[in-house]
């Protein structure tokens, strides 16, 4: 009997170790199996568009890709870009950030971003799905570092009732905007100065509009030079206008002292104005009974173009790279495009695009402005270029300089900037 028993404890010893060992193995299996991705975003902590990641997309997400759980971080706009800047240091980086399309040229240059077209051969595939304007934000010195995410543009914003006491229609063309502009300018009834167009800077974002649609460029295509581009005769042809008209009294706003726009617009001081789906929400706000209309960005030779802004996403270099291409991609598909757009991103997912909760939603004016909006020269310099810009611009305005050698003087700058 105690042989049986000592046998049996034995073996019930022998069984729990097994047991013991074989559920140790389970959980470390399953431990190695869950892949974390963090993503770094700048969503408000507050705003729809976070409430919709955190409760919507992220557990729509790992519960198609058992296995993947996502960390999802939010930072203030200005604070993300320092924090990565910080964190390449270490290479702590994230797997995944959602970045300014301003942000992907500085940080190719550092070398922290993963080429997604030679990393994955579905890349042309997945691309394929999103508008070529959002794709052409991502592509940075001859390879595709991001996937657009979200996009906005600029398009007229028109006082309805200064347009109509004046009996003057919403320009169309670069020629008739000009004549509008001058029309609506002088005083009102009450003796104050009112301005027939306002433009808050003299950057790439603010005159990139004008250039374009008047046929110029800031580079050419390859974004290697700006001499015969820069300075071309379109571009001189829209920068001569836009300085004309700031001489004449009838363009303002990027003065220091100058009424800002939203109360220019609101208190019928400002006329007309280029801005983006942000602004709605702005009016509505201050100026609730101020009455406007929308209207796409008048064309010139360059047909009607405005800038493209908006982020895209990006993977950085020490990335769980399966895992977070997965993640991209589902953030880039229909799904999460549309769901966002509920919140009030605009999607750059084309099937999105095409739904009704986006063709009906409040930001529906911008869309068709989109598809042809370009966007600034995604080089590492372009912080550079766009001060440059600026300071010529407003040299010519107020010590009256000659536009074309100015812009001569500028490309000749630019030039220099952009060899490698």
């Amino acid at each position: 009997m105690n042989g049986k028993r000592i046998t049996l404890v034995f073996v019930s010893i022998f069984m729990g170790v097994c047991l013991l060992f074989a559920g140790g193995a389970k959980e470390s299996r399953t431990s190695d199996a869950v892949v974390t991705l963090n993503f770094w975003h700048h969503y408000s902590a507050q705003s729809k568009e976070n409430e919709t990641l955190t409760k919507v997309l992220i557990p729509r997400f790992e519960a198609e890709n058992p296995g993947i759980k996502v960390n999802a971080v939010s930072h203030e706009w200005a604070e993300l870009h320092d924090k990565i800047l910080v964190s390449s240091s270490a290479m702590s980086l994230p797997d995944v950030a959602r970045c300014d399309i301003a942000w992907l040229p500085e940080f190719e240059k550092m070398g922290i971003l993963v080429p997604l077209d030679r990393e994955f051969e579905d890349f042309t595939q997945v691309a394929g799905r999103i508008l070529p304007s959002a794709m052409s934000t991502a592509f940075v010195n001859g390879h595709y570092h991001g996937l657009g995410l979200n996009t906005n543009t600029k398009i007229l914003f028109y006082n309805t009732k200064l347009l109509e006491d004046a009996k003057l229609s919403v320009p169309t063309t670069m020629d008739e905007w000009m004549t509008v502009v001058r029309a609506l300018s002088g005083k009102n009834t009450r003796g104050q100065q009112v301005w027939g167009w306002n433009e808050p800077s003299l950057g790439g974002w603010n005159l990139g509009p004008f250039i374009w649609s008047f046929g110029g460029a800031f580079t050419d295509p390859a974004q290697t030079k700006a001499t015969g581009y820069l300075n071309s005769e379109e571009t001189v042809r829209a920068i001569d206008a836009f300085v004309t008209l700031a001489r004449e009294g009838a363009l303002t706003g990027f003065n220091s002292g100058d009424i800002p726009m939203t109360d220019g617009f609101g208190t019928y001081r400002y006329a007309m104005m280029l801005e983006g789906p942000w602004k709605v929400a702005e009016l509505k706000g201050a100026y609730p009974d101020v009455t406007y209309g929308m209207a796409p960005m008048p064309a010139g030779k360059g047909g009607s173009s405005s800038v493209l802004g908006g982020e895209d996403i990006a993977m950085f270099t020490t990335a769980k790279k399966d895992a977070a291409w997965k993640f991209m991609q589902f953030m880039t598909g229909k799904f999460a495009q549309t769901e966002m757009a509920k919140a009030g991103q605009i999607p750059v997912n084309q099937e999105a695009l095409k739904t009704e909760e986006v063709k009906n939603a409040e930001f529906s004016p911008f869309l068709s402005a989109i598809e042809t909006a370009k966007a600034r020269p995604t080089v590492s310099v372009w912080t550079e270029i766009d001060n440059l810009l600026s300071m010529t611009i407003s040299n010519i305005i107020r010590e009256n300089k000659d536009v074309r050698t100015s812009l001569d003087a500028l490309a000749a700058q630019v030039d220099e900037l952009l060899k490698p």
